[in-house]
C-alpha cells in the first residue's frame, strides 16, 4: 500500500490532498494534539509529526509559510528522515512542459502553468493559475500565491511570498525572504528580506 503523508494539517494540506494522485492512502501529522483525530481534506490526522520517523511512506510538508516549511524540513532530516522520501505533488491540470523542472517536496495546483525552461526548486508552493514564463527560477521554499504572473527570466530567492495576483516584470529578481503583496506590480528589483506592495511596488514604511 503506498501511503502519502501529509505534514502540517493545514489548508494548504487539503489542497495537497485533492491534488495528489497514485496514492492508496493519504494521511496527516501535526503536533496540535486537538487536530488529531480530525479530518482535513479527507486525510485523517494521525499524530505528531515525528510519526513520519518510523515509516517508509512519501511526505509533503504543507506549511503555507516557506520559513516555517524549511524549519518542518530541517526538522524531518534532523531526525534520520530521508531527502528522497519528500514527494512532488502535481495537480493533473497543472501544464509542465518538457525541459522544465520542479524539485522534490514542491506542491504544483490546479491551472499552474510552467511554460518553457522553468526550474521550481526544493518545497516550493505553487498555488492556483500560477503563470511560469520562460527560464524563470523560483529558489527553494518559495510560495507563489494564486494568480501570480511573472515574466521570463525571473529569479524568486529562497523563502520569498508572492501575493495573489501579484506580478513581475521580466529579468527581475525577487530576494530571499521578500514579500510582494497581493495585487502588486514589480518593475524592479526586490531586495532580500524586504515587503513591497502597490502598483507599481514600493517598499511599505513602518510608521514611527
Amino acid at each position: 500500500m503506498t501511503t502519502l503523508v501529509l505534514v502540517a494539517a493545514s489548508g494548504l494540506a487539503a489542497e495537497v490532498a485533492a491534488a495528489a494522485s497514485g496514492y492508496d492512502q493519504i494521511v496527516a501529522v501535526d503536533d496540535d494534539r486537538e487536530r488529531w483525530g480530525t479530518v482535513v481534506g479527507g486525510a485523517k490526522v494521525i499524530g505528531p509529526v515525528e510519526l513520519v520517523s518510523d515509516c517508509g511512506a512519501d511526505l509533503v510538508v504543507c506549511a503555507g509559510s516557506g520559513r516555517v516549511r524549511r524549519r518542518l524540513v530541517e526538522r524531518l532530516l534532523d531526525h534520520r528522515v530521508a531527502p528522497e522520501r519528500f514527494a512532488t505533488v502535481v495537480h493533473p491540470d497543472a501544464s509542465v512542459a518538457d525541459g522544465c523542472e520542479v524539485g522534490p517536496g514542491s506542491v504544483l495546483l490546479a491551472g499552474a502553468r510552467l511554460t518553457a525552461q522553468v526550474t521550481v526548486g526544493q518545497h516550493v508552493v505553487v498555488m492556483p493559475n500560477v503563470v511560469l514564463t520562460h527560464d524563470d527560477i523560483v529558489e527553494d521554499f518559495a510560495t507563489v500565491c494564486a494568480g501570480v504572473a511573472l515574466g521570463g527570466e525571473v529569479v524568486v530567492g529562497e523563502a520569498a511570498y508572492l501575493g495573489m495576483n501579484s506580478s513581475v516584470r521580466q529579468r527581475l529578481t525577487v530576494g530571499a525572504g521578500a514579500v510582494l503583496g497581493m495585487g502588486a506590480v514589480l518593475l524592479e528589483d526586490l531586495p532580500a528580506g524586504e515587503t513591497w506592495a502597490g502598483v507599481p511596488a514600493r517598499p511599505l514604511r513602518v510608521p514611527v
